[in-house]
């Protein structure tokens, strides 16, 4: 999976979109204000996709608005589903 050059392909998800965690998310110290280790993310949590951005000209890396933690993170597409697309 990792090899995979995912700009090849359009987004999977696009700003506006409602998505749902489908694992827990740790800060791996990329997080401020956090502990290193510390969960930010639940599996289940829901948030809406606020832009998408590419890390290392290979991945899509979706910046996540999770209105009811009151935090902004960045996940992949492999932790994320679409609940519902942008109006």
């Amino acid at each position: 999976m990792e090899e995979v050059c995912e700009l090849y392909d359009p987004p999977a998800f696009e700003a506006g979109d409602k998505v749902q965690a489908i694992r827990a998310v740790r800060n791996d110290g990329t997080y401020p204000g956090s502990a290193i280790g510390q969960f930010l993310i639940q599996s289940g949590d829901v948030g809406y996709v606020k832009s998408v951005g590419t890390y290392l000209n290979r991945f899509y890396v979706y910046a996540i608005d999770f209105v009811d933690r009151g935090i902004l993170v960045g996940m992949r597409r492999h932790e994320l589903e679409l609940l519902e697309p942008a109006p």
